[in-house]
């Protein structure tokens, strides 16, 4: 399988600049950095120790800030690189450390021999840590021929992926016993690594309720606030194809009650927002785009979220969160998206019945009373007017808990990545 893989992404190579640039004409692909896919550096290296993250998407570019945080200050390292995939991954790092010398954002390039040796060639990471379920063969191989340090850290296989992995088992094992340490998030991982053959496998937790330092950015614009200080809000957040329309009925029904009513939705891909408002338009709602707040009329029905990196801003203000991916039936074997950060901001959840991606979190929140199940549009409808009555968080000790864990997860994984940096 191995001489396969490497075989077509070989074949793949003299296709590669057309498929980039055609997925740059659909807008898939950052306009001019697109190159970096190809392995076309333009940031030089510096020297020292070079501290190597590699993350998907944003929520675990989200999950590595309390550790960049933190390696931020370490005197012995001298670079962090930080790469990623898609365009909103790259947007929120962008703004992140827009002015921090020390860390620098690059696109991993594709998973073609020709690159990753470019690309390790010029950047010659000290330590490499892929987070999550990233895994490119070849750069793995590459990153191990030059005894580079490689780590998995809030390592996370779903049963859908892991089958996929069992369908080339030794494959998967050549791979997967690579890394030096396996971090696992939950207890389903942790079981499905040790029959793909991986070692050194840790269980500590899931890095993302570790909690990032407080910086003004998790702040509304004052001017935002003020516009809706006698509004009643509730938040939908990461909505899939369904799930706007879906809120929209719920914000009708609590309109019924609460004539102030102000529904948040926050769609997980924001290339959806010129269709999501056509849809909400033809329910005669009056719909806001949050990068127009300043227009937004007293009277708006729904504020649409449309620019990354905001969820933060409005799990603060929202006492009930709906999380979507989770009643979408066409995702059920790949549903669900994380509730930990409205958890930690001391939200009342709720969700769908499919959330296998996240299932044990779901589980846990749920015995503090975190999380809520619902079955059917009534049920939602039923328990936001019932919260709303009060809009008041009360969940400081239930907070209190999941920083706790956070942290101690956060010491956990630190600990481990230094026992690499000091050798």
């Amino acid at each position: 399988m191995l001489f396969w893989y490497k075989f077509f992404t070989y074949l793949f190579y003299p296709l590669s600049h057309v498929y980039l640039f055609l997925r740059k004409i659909k807008k898939k692909e950052h306009f001019l950095r697109y190159k970096e896919k190809l392995s076309q550096i333009n940031v030089p290296r510096n020297e020292g120790f070079l501290l190597w993250f590699h993350v998907a998407s944003v929520g675990e570019a989200m999950s590595i800030l309390p550790l960049i945080e933190n390696f931020e200050e370490e005197k012995n390292i001298n670079r962090i690189l930080i790469t990623t995939i898609t365009l909103s991954s790259a947007e929120v790092l962008q703004k992140k450390f827009a002015q921090n010398k020390k860390v620098v954002h690059q696109f991993l390039p594709l998973d073609i021999p020709k690159f990753t040796n470019k690309f390790l060639n010029h950047w010659s990471p000290n330590l490499s840590i892929f987070i999550d379920s990233e895994i490119w063969p070849n750069l793995i191989f590459d990153i191990k021929k030059r005894n580079i340090p490689l780590l998995l850290i809030n390592a996370r296989i779903t049963k859908k992926t892991f089958l996929r992995w069992k369908f080339v088992r030794n494959f998967a094992t050549k791979i997967f016993e690579k890394f030096d340490s396996c971090l696992v998030s939950n207890n389903e991982t942790e079981k499905y690594l040790q029959i793909l053959g991986a070692k050194n496998i840790k269980n500590y937790g899931n890095i993302k309720f570790a909690k990032t330092k407080f910086n003004s950015e998790n702040k509304l614009d004052p001017v935002f606030l003020e516009k809706i200080k006698s509004r009643k809000v509730w938040c939908a957040a990461s909505t899939h194809p369904t799930e706007e329309i879906f809120c929209a009925k719920i914000h009708m029904e609590l309109k019924k009650t609460y004539n102030n009513i102000l529904t948040i939705i926050i769609p997980r891909h924001i290339h959806r927002i010129e269709l999501i408002v056509k849809e909400l338009s033809k329910l005669n709602l009056k719909t806001a785009l949050y990068t127009n707040f300043k227009e937004m009329s007293d009277n708006a029905d729904i504020l649409l979220i449309n620019t990354y990196g905001k969820a933060l801003k409005f799990y603060e203000i929202s006492k009930c969160v709906f999380l979507g991916k989770s009643t979408v039936k066409s995702l059920i074997e790949d549903s669900g998206q994380n509730p930990i950060e409205p958890a930690r901001y001391g939200c009342k959840i709720f969700h769908g019945p499919n959330v296998s991606n996240f299932k044990e979190i779901y589980e846990f929140l749920g015995s503090l009373g975190v999380a809520n199940k619902i079955s059917s549009f009534p049920e939602l409808s039923q328990s936001l007017v019932e919260e709303l009555k009060n809009e008041k968080k009360n969940n400081e000790e239930i907070i209190k808990k999941i920083e706790n864990y956070g942290q101690s997860t956060l010491n956990n994984v630190l600990k481990e990545i230094k026992t690499y940096i000091n050798n």
